[in-house]
C-alpha cells in the first residue's frame, strides 16, 4: 500500500511539472516522456542528415521548377516514392491540374527540412502530402510524436506561403512488404489524423479500408511486384479517394471544375 501511495505521488508530481501531459502508465508500459523531436522537429542533427542524403534530389526538383511552368489552380503533390512513381498522375487526377514533386525514400523529417524549397516556388489551390518511410522495421524508425511534429512544421511553411490553400494528408497505405510493422504504421496514421483534426484547413484521407481485403490483408492486385508501391489499378483507386476529398473542400474555377 505504501509503495502504491509513493507511485501515485510521483506520477502526480511528474504531471504537475510537465503541465499535465504525463500519463499514468500501465504495468506493461513504463512512464515516458515525448521524444525531444516532438517539440523541436528541426533540430540540427535532423537538418544535417536530410541535407547530406537528399540535397541532390532536391536540386533536381528545383531544376524542374526552373524549367516547367505550373498550371493555374494546381494541386501540388509532395512526398516519397509513391508520388514520384505516379507516371499517370495527370490523367488520373484530371480535370484537376497537378504539380508532382516527390522523391524516393523520403521521410517526414526530410520533407520538413526541405519544405520551403518544395513549396515556395509554387502557387497551388491545395497541397497533398504522402510520406510512407518513417516506419519500415528499421532501428531508425520514427515515433508517432516525431512524425506529427514534422507534419506540423510542413503545414506551417505552407500556411505562411499560401494561407488559403487546403492541405490533405494521405494515410500511409498498408502493404505486404511492410505488413509486420503495420501496427506501428497505424499509430503514425493516428498521429497524422490528429494533426489534421487540430489544424484548420486540413483533411486526412483514409485509404487503408480500400487496400485491405475481407481478411484484412493487403490487396496484392493493387501493388507492384515489390509488394510496396502501387500499380496502375492502385493509383486509379488512390486518385478516386483523393478527388473525392478535393471535391468536398476545394472550389475550382469553372474552367477546370469536374463534371457532376
Amino acid at each position: 500500500m505504501l509503495r502504491g501511495l509513493r507511485l501515485l505521488i510521483s506520477v502526480t508530481w511528474l504531471a504537475a511539472i510537465s503541465g499535465g501531459s504525463c500519463l499514468l502508465a500501465t504495468a506493461d508500459e513504463p512512464l515516458r516522456k515525448q521524444p525531444a523531436a516532438a517539440s523541436d522537429p528541426l533540430d540540427p542533427a535532423v537538418v544535417a542528415a536530410a541535407r547530406q542524403r537528399w540535397e541532390g534530389e532536391i536540386a533536381k526538383l528545383e531544376a524542374r521548377d526552373a524549367a516547367e511552368t505550373d498550371p493555374e489552380n494546381a494541386i501540388l503533390l509532395i512526398g516519397s516514392s509513391s508520388i514520384r512513381l505516379w507516371e499517370t498522375l495527370a490523367a488520373d487526377m484530371a480535370p484537376f491540374p497537378t504539380i508532382q514533386r516527390g522523391y524516393g525514400g523520403a521521410k517526414y523529417s526530410d520533407v520538413a527540412v526541405f519544405a520551403p524549397r518544395l513549396l515556395q516556388p509554387h502557387r497551388y489551390r491545395a497541397l497533398v502530402i504522402f510520406v510512407a518511410n518513417d516506419v519500415s522495421g528499421s532501428p531508425h524508425d520514427h515515433s508517432p510524436e516525431q512524425v506529427a511534429g514534422w507534419l506540423r512544421s510542413i503545414v506551417e511553411v505552407s500556411q505562411q506561403h499560401q494561407p488559403d490553400a487546403a492541405i490533405f494528408v494521405i494515410e500511409v497505405t498498408p502493404s505486404a512488404r511492410r505488413w509486420e510493422v503495420w501496427p506501428e504504421t497505424q499509430a503514425v496514421n493516428a498521429a497524422l489524423r490528429e494533426v489534421c483534426l487540430e489544424q484548420p484547413g486540413m483533411t486526412f484521407i483514409p485509404t487503408a479500408p480500400y487496400y485491405l481485403d475481407a481478411a484484412k490483408q493487403p490487396r496484392s492486385e493493387l501493388f507492384r511486384a515489390d509488394r510496396l508501391h502501387l500499380n496502375r489499378d492502385g493509383y486509379r483507386l488512390w486518385a478516386q479517394l483523393i478527388q473525392r476529398r478535393l471535391r468536398d473542400f476545394v472550389t475550382m474555377p469553372p474552367a477546370v471544375r469536374p463534371a457532376p
